[in-house]
């Protein structure tokens, strides 16, 4: 992958990914390595996108567009995501403000804060990835657990 330094030496932790819906259901999460980029999360994400059943319609692989912030904005990932049928619409660096993806942006930042209304998620208090991980996805499925709940009663 062509672009930025992939590493950034000076960061510590990890971070978490979050691919979600329209309405805010996450429907893939990943963690990665605070000083990795963030271009490099897409494609698992993208590729662990579960079948989306509709009731109207016939069943759907794949969405309609994919929003992302800057961080993502390499023409690879975009001719990628394109090359799978995927309507793409990321933010380019130094040409588009933030403001204009606020719209969409703000239904990412509150599924990632359902799932870091878990406190286990607050502080990542295991030492291997593979955990928190495993701790995220149970997050994840307890999120839309409680949403489809609400949704039917």
């Amino acid at each position: 992958m062509t672009g930025p330094n992939p590493v950034d030496r000076g960061k510590t932790g990890s971070k978490i990914h979050v691919l979600s819906e329209r309405a805010g259901l996450p429907l893939s999460v990943a963690v990665s390595a605070a000083n990795t980029n963030d271009a490099y999360a897409l494609k698992p994400l993208v590729k662990a996108i579960p079948a989306i059943k509709s009731r109207r319609e016939p069943r759907r692989r794949k969405p309609a567009k994919l929003h992302a912030d800057k961080a993502y904005d390499q023409q690879e990932l975009r001719d990628w995501v394109r090359d799978r049928g995927i309507g793409v619409r990321i933010a380019r660096k130094g040409i588009e403000s933030s403001k204009k993806l606020g719209k969409h942006r703000w239904v990412i930042e509150r599924s990632i804060a359902w799932l870091f209304g878990y406190h286990r998620l607050n502080i990542r208090y295991d030492r291997k990835a593979t955990h928190f991980l495993a701790f995220l996805t149970l997050a994840d499925t307890l999120t839309c657990y409680k949403r489809l709940a609400k949704s039917t009663t």
